[in-house]
């Protein structure tokens, strides 16, 4: 069986108890770093043995646990935080899995996403997930400019370096949207702005952006008319 395993986004509290069975009693851990995720396993006095499976070793790592799998060992998929399969390569061997007929199921859990969609304020009846925004500057206003006219809820992730350079890019594409930023969610420095693009973007020009980060953009149906 291929466990899918949620894991706290912060707070080391917030695993489930049957992630902690689960974690327990597999005969092998897939982690995204395994030096993030022993620190958690060490918290709950965990010994099973982890193995690396991330971005860059995804294509040789994952035959070597399917073969695991096909070996009828139960092996846990888990990411640095949240659900697995979300902007990481989980979905690479949750695909394989099924290909090969492999057992799955997934244990339910922490997500930034989710947890920044309510905490956000904003409709989320509907919503699009669209991941990180591009690296390099025309394809980040690309695909902004995409987006403007989106009527769902949207939402990204950011790393603190490149926030500033997407924030600007959202204000210029977009003008006064209202936008909401949410830093280190479940964690102890947990903050949320809300704003018009301006206020929020000059906010993070005087306070400099440290942490993890996701944005949330109202969508355009949604704005009041003046």
């Amino acid at each position: 069986m291929l466990y899918i395993v949620s894991t706290p986004i912060g707070n080391l509290k917030d695993i489930t108890l049957r992630a902690l069975e689960i974690l327990k009693n597999v005969a092998l851990i897939a982690a995204e770093d395994t030096r993030h995720t022993r620190k958690l396993l060490s918290h709950y006095n965990i010994h099973t043995p982890l193995t690396s499976y991330f971005e860059h070793n995804k294509f040789t790592k994952r035959a070597y646990l399917l073969r695991l799998l096909q070996e009828g060992k139960d092996v846990a998929l888990v990411t640095d935080s949240g659900t697995p399969g979300i902007s990481d390569p989980g979905y690479r061997l949750i695909q394989l899995a099924i290909q090969n007929n492999i057992s799955l199921t997934a244990l339910p859990g922490p997500s930034a996403l989710v947890d920044a969609l309510v905490l956000s304020g904003l409709p989320s009846d509907r919503f699009i997930f669209e991941g990180y925004l591009p690296l390099k500057d025309g394809p980040r206003r690309r695909k902004i400019q995409e987006i403007s006219a989106e009527k769902r809820t949207v939402i990204f992730y950011e790393s603190p370096h490149r926030l500033l350079k997407s924030l600007q890019a959202i204000q210029e594409a977009l003008g006064e949207r209202e936008i909401v930023v949410l830093r280190e969610l479940t964690k102890k420095f947990e903050q949320i702005i809300r704003g018009s693009a301006t206020s929020v973007l000059e906010h993070f020009q005087t306070h400099a952006p440290r942490g993890e980060f996701v944005i949330a953009i109202k969508g355009l149906d949604k704005i009041k008319k003046l």
